[in-house]
């Protein structure tokens, strides 16, 4: 667990969960007790009866005492990951139906608070929104690209058409099993949206009916727009792990604000792994319960020295080498939940 504790000390945790303002005592600070649940998502634990696992480790106890409940019902729970870097940068759980059309809005803004600038692309499914909320994002010059629902008559139209005006294309991504995919590209008015909106029917994608993108962009090809789709899959993998890994389908309540926190560290933890995915060579697309079962699944001892040093000695491990490649304590600041200790790795 101290491989994570360089990247939470230079994000300063504890100020993020001050900002927050999460609930403390003068026993457990919130930072100890958000630290204490969190251990728990790093650890692969499904249950909080299964950290009796490590009821003898002392060093775990720098940690806290961890609590997580029991699985609950289905909650509806909005998830955002950026492309390039595959981190969920974004969840919340505290959703109703009714809040449910404004979610993408609420990301946007909260990405423009993050980076200063709004999202260039949105890729998202066709019933997280309305078309008014569609033409509010082509308002403010961000594209879209999305599915629109099949209505029988449309589907019929489409039918109808003559195979000439199907157009032919080859979405070439890796291990990908469709990849000639025929379509038609035209310009279509939908409901409560102004102007004009892209409709690229297209066929070949597996289904057995017709898929319908939706988008504001008319510039980039047809085989762009479902190449650039198709990577929303990258969501539904990291949701994959977090249910395989993080156990995000166990909620640790049916309150919606405590199931909230649940997915936030949920995000939390799966950029911890992707972090240190990075730092390790050879791993950047390694998933966590991979990189947890060669490199943070490692027995060591733990030592507090002399000036204010946490000196983690490793066992010898075939993957060790890579740790040590990597310095992950290089430059690690003082780690303020501790006393502003600092720590240092030593591989044996």
């Amino acid at each position: 667990m101290f491989l994570f504790w360089p990247l939470l000390a230079r994000l300063r945790f504890d100020r993020v969960v001050s900002s927050a303002e999460y609930p403390g005592s003068k026993m457990i600070p919130a930072t100890s007790a958000l630290l204490s649940l969190l251990v728990l998502k790093l650890l692969d634990k499904e249950r909080r009866s299964h950290i009796d696992d490590f009821n003898c480790d002392d060093a775990l106890g720098l940690w806290a005492g961890p609590t997580r409940g029991k699985a609950g019902p289905s909650i509806l729970t909005f998830f955002a990951q950026e492309q390039k870097s595959q981190v969920l940068c974004y969840a919340n759980a505290n959703l109703t139906r009714e809040d449910q059309p404004g979610e993408v809005l609420q990301f946007v803004e909260f990405w423009r608070d993050l980076t200063g600038r709004n999202p260039q692309w949105l890729y998202f499914d066709s019933r997280l929104t309305t078309y008014a909320e569609l033409s509010r994002l082509t308002e403010q010059q961000i594209w879209f690209v999305t599915i629109r629902r099949r209505g029988v008559g449309l589907l019929r139209r489409l039918a109808a058409l003559p195979q000439s005006v199907w157009q032919q294309a080859v979405i070439d991504i890796p291990k990908r099993r469709h990849q000639r995919i025929w379509y038609v590209d035209e310009r279509v008015t939908l409901p409560d949206y102004p102007g004009e909106a892209r409709q690229v029917a297209v066929k070949g994608l597996g289904r057995e009916q017709t898929t319908l993108f939706l988008s504001n962009n008319f510039a980039t090809t047809p085989r762009q727009l479902v190449t650039e789709y198709a990577r929303r899959n990258g969501v539904e993998d990291a949701l994959g792990s977090s249910v395989n890994f993080f156990h995000l389908d166990c909620l640790a309540s049916e309150v919606r604000l405590n199931a909230d926190l649940d997915t936030v560290l949920t995000v939390l933890a799966h950029g911890c792994y992707r972090w240190l995915a990075n730092q390790l060579h050879g791993f950047g697309q390694a998933k966590p319960k991979r990189v947890y079962r060669k490199f943070v699944e490692t027995p060591g001892t733990v030592e507090i020295q002399r000036g204010r040093r946490i000196v983690v000695s490793f066992d010898r491990r075939a993957h060790n080498p890579i740790l040590r490649e990597a310095q992950l304590d290089q430059d690690c600041p003082p780690i303020p939940w501790l006393a502003n200790h600092r720590v240092q790795f030593v591989y044996t």
